[in-house]
C-alpha cells in the first residue's frame, strides 16, 4: 500500500509540474502586462484588415480573370460582318475587364488606330487600378508588423532593464517577467502578421499580374483585328 501511495503522489506531482509547464497563447499574451496587450490588440486588427482585403480581392481577381473563350472570336465575326452595334452589346453583357477594354476599342472603329490604342491603354491603367485597389495597405501591414512587434519589444526590454535598475541590480527574475514577455510575445505576433501580410501580398500581385497580361493580349489581338483585310 506504501508503495502505491507513493506512485500516486509521484504521479500527482508529476501532473502538478506539467500543468505548471503549460502555458496558453492567452496567458502569455496576458502576463505580458499593459504594453503586450495593447500592441498585440493592435497586431490582431493589422492581421484581420490584412486577410479582409486579401479575400476580397482575391474574389475579385478571380471574377475578372474569367471570360469566355469565344469571346474574341464572336467579337471578330460581328466586325468583319459589320455588326458593331452586337459586337458593343457583347461587350456591355460581359463583366470583366478584358470586355470593358474590347468594348472601348469597338466605339472607337472608323477613327485612327492610334486613337483607339491610346482609348484602349487609358481604359486598361483603369481597369489595372481597380484590380490593385487596397492591395498596397497588404504591403503597409507587412512592413508595419514586424516594426510594431520590435517597438513592443524595445518596450519590454525596456522595463526589465528599469526594473533591474529600481532594484539595484537585485532584481529577481519573477519581477522580470512582465517585460520579458511582452518582449517576446509582440516579437513573435509582429513576425507572424508580416509574414501573413508579406505572403498575400505577392500572391495578389501575381494574380493581377495575370489579369493585366490577358488585357494586353486581348488588346493586341483587337488591334491586330482592325489591321485584317476585310
Amino acid at each position: 500500500m506504501i508503495i502505491f501511495q507513493d506512485l500516486a503522489e509521484g504521479a500527482e506531482a508529476t501532473a502538478s509540474i506539467s500543468e505548471e509547464k503549460t502555458l496558453s497563447v492567452i496567458d502569455l499574451i496576458v502576463n505580458g502586462g499593459t504594453g503586450s496587450i495593447v500592441i498585440i490588440i493592435v497586431l490582431f486588427i493589422l492581421l484581420f484588415v490584412a486577410l479582409y482585403i486579401y479575400f476580397e480581392r482575391i474574389f475579385a481577381i478571380k471574377a475578372a480573370s474569367k471570360i469566355d473563350k469565344n469571346f474574341m472570336n464572336q467579337i471578330r465575326d460581328h466586325i468583319m460582318n459589320g455588326k458593331v452595334d452586337a459586337a458593343k452589346l457583347l461587350c456591355a453583357q460581359t463583366d470583366s475587364p478584358v470586355a470593358r477594354l474590347t468594348e472601348k476599342g469597338v466605339s472607337r472603329i472608323g477613327k485612327p488606330l492610334d486613337d483607339i490604342n491610346t482609348a484602349i491603354e487609358n481604359a486598361g491603367t483603369l481597369e489595372v487600378y481597380k484590380l490593385e485597389k487596397n492591395v498596397s495597405v497588404l504591403a503597409t501591414v507587412a512592413g508595419a508588423a514586424p516594426m510594431i512587434g520590435f517597438l513592443g519589444t524595445v518596450i519590454g526590454m525596456i522595463l526589465a532593464f528599469h526594473e533591474m535598475a529600481s532594484s539595484g541590480g537585485q532584481a529577481e527574475m519573477g519581477s522580470l517577467a512582465s517585460g520579458i514577455y511582452t518582449a517576446m510575445t509582440t516579437t513573435v505576433a509582429g513576425l507572424v502578421v508580416g509574414i501573413i501580410a508579406y505572403i498575400g501580398y505577392n500572391h495578389l500581385v501575381n494574380r493581377t499580374d495575370k489579369v493585366v497580361h490577358q488585357m494586353e493580349a486581348t488588346a493586341v489581338e483587337f488591334l491586330d483585328l482592325l489591321n485584317e483585310p476585310i
